[in-house]
């Protein structure tokens, strides 16, 4: 049973008792259900529709590097450059409209020794509004076209991390979990680039998942901004005494498997 079932349960009991003193009151709780339900798709670490993983029980001082949207034939092979000169493990969770656009990409991400999930098709953020069908095939049409590179992922994010109640019964037929995050620059998919680095330093703790995007900058001027703030954040983690670990250390389960 999800954390909003239990929720719902708990709020539907208060009504009825309620409902016995002033039928009034009863709105209350029911009133307040409704704004929860309508707020917790947005709530990235609540889990309110689905079991979600937003940060790691590891208990190291390490966080794990996650990079949204890509693979980008601009920033992913910069990205990987940085990401292995500083010796620092990353997961991709790519779209799979990308991934089939850029299959030479996902193979440098796989050889440089990262880990690849889901990130849906399209990349569509009203999807929770198309039905459970429209969701499956988002998730499940990915999830081909990387089992066809020989990366078959087993972790989903949502875009923008929001959930909706359709992914509790997809998920587990697709063999995925859905990971959100514990540490983001609210950086817009690199629309924002501003005190990037600043942003994500200030904030981040132990066994954070950091969110990032592997996307190019609207405008072309931005990308070496972009690689500094990136370079920035690699070099200044270890400063804060934190390693960076490959997520699955984290959260203590696989990412992807390979054929």
């Amino acid at each position: 049973m999800s954390k909003g079932h239990k929720i719902a349960i708990g709020m539907l009991t208060v009504a009825l008792l309620l409902a016995w003193a002033d039928p009034a009151l009863a709105l209350v709780p029911l009133v307040l259900s409704l704004l929860l339900y309508l707020a917790a798709p947005f709530m990235y670490r609540f889990g309110f529709f689905l079991p979600v993983i937003s940060r790691g029980r590891s208990g190291l001082r390490a966080v794990a590097l996650t990079f949204d949207d890509g693979p980008d034939p601009v920033t992913t092979p910069l990205l990987l450059e940085r990401l292995a000169a500083h010796q620092a493990p990353a997961t991709f969770f790519v779209t799979g409209r990308r991934a089939a656009a850029y299959p030479d990409l996902i193979q440098a991400i796989l050889a440089a020794g990262h880990t690849i999930g889901n990130h849906s098709f399209s990349h569509d953020s009203l999807v929770a509004f198309k039905g459970r069908r429209q969701i499956f095939t988002e998730i499940a049409e990915t999830q081909r076209i990387l089992s066809g590179m020989g990366v078959t992922p087993m972790l989903f994010r949502p875009p923008v991390g929001i959930t909706y109640p359709g992914l509790r019964k997809v998920l587990p037929r697709l063999g995925l979990a859905c990971v959100t995050f514990s540490c983001l620059a609210r950086d817009g998919g690199n629309r924002s680039i501003a005190r990037l680095s600043e942003r994500i330093l200030q904030r981040v703790r132990p066994d954070d998942i950091i969110m990032l995007h592997d996307s190019r900058p609207q405008r072309r001027k931005h990308l070496s901004h972009w690689l500094t703030e990136i370079d920035r954040i690699l070099a200044g983690l270890p400063q804060k005494g934190l390693g960076v670990r490959p997520l699955a250390d984290l959260i203590g389960r696989p990412v992807d498997r390979r054929s």
